[in-house]
């Protein structure tokens, strides 16, 4: 199936390793050009070195206020356009409520949600009609993951977030979309099952109670971001897309 982005221009936050990197690994196999971003310049200037003559770095946080115009401007000077953008930010700490300080909480949300509504702005600006936004976010906007609290509260916000824009956007011509990873096999999720006592005990039960059997492959979720990004999904707008093995069992 041909998605349609064969010279389509997209940034990726958090693209040097993860979910992000696996998103923009996808977009490049099909044709489109992307700028990486991540805070650790060398991190960013390898990813993008991986990736190819048709992927730039830029090393910058989420949370930076000049974060967007940065990114916007970048896509357009290496590659003559812009037409989307996929916010990926890494987990914001472990831990219940009692262990969560204030410093964390205020950390999190410039970077998880604020960071993203400011690149979700700025990119509504400049998108022309058949721009899309997405953002990569968390099974815990349906459910509570426990042991993440701060995640818990940060995700589900900004899923509204993310409708509200889309029915703002939407007579434009320009899509919002959402993907909902659970157990996905990247370094944070081996982190959080190292957390416990016993870590290979940890992943064979969570990979019990996913219907699937297993832990979803980083390809596998930047194959569904790719097709969500692509004018191929051209339709669809407003959705939060699990990407879960099936662990959702609600509609």
């Amino acid at each position: 199936m041909d998605l349609g982005l064969k010279d389509r221009v997209y940034v990726v936050t958090g693209a040097t390793r993860g979910l992000g990197n696996a998103a923009a690994r996808e977009l490049v196999a099909d044709g489109a050009k992307v700028v990486v971003t991540g805070r650790d310049e060398k991190r960013v200037a390898d990813a993008a070195a991986e990736l190819g003559p048709n992927a730039v770095g830029v090393a910058v946080a989420n949370a930076e206020p000049d974060a967007a115009a940065r990114l916007i401007a970048a896509a357009r000077d290496a590659f003559g356009g812009f037409d989307g953008i996929l916010v990926s930010v890494g987990g914001p700490p472990a831990g219940f409520v009692a262990d969560n300080t204030d410093e964390q909480w205020q950390t999190a949300f410039d970077s998880v949600f604020l960071g993203a509504v400011r690149l979700a702005r700025a990119a509504a600006a400049e998108l022309d009609e058949g721009g899309v936004i997405g953002f990569v976010l968390s099974g815990s906007v349906h459910e509570p993951i426990p042991g993440l609290t701060i995640s818990n509260g940060l995700r589900p916000g900004l899923a509204g977030f993310a409708k509200s824009l889309a029915d703002e956007l939407g007579p434009r011509g320009i899509r919002v979309v959402g993907l909902l990873p659970a157990r996905i096999d990247t370094d944070r999720v081996r982190e959080l099952d190292g957390l416990s006592a016993d870590p290979e005990a940890t992943r064979a039960a969570n990979a019990a109670r996913i219907p699937l059997r297993r832990y979803g492959y980083p390809e596998e979720f930047g194959r569904a971001a790719a097709f969500l990004l692509s004018p191929a999904a051209s339709y669809l707008t407003g959705i939060m897309l699990p990407v879960d093995g099936g662990m959702r069992h609600g509609f």
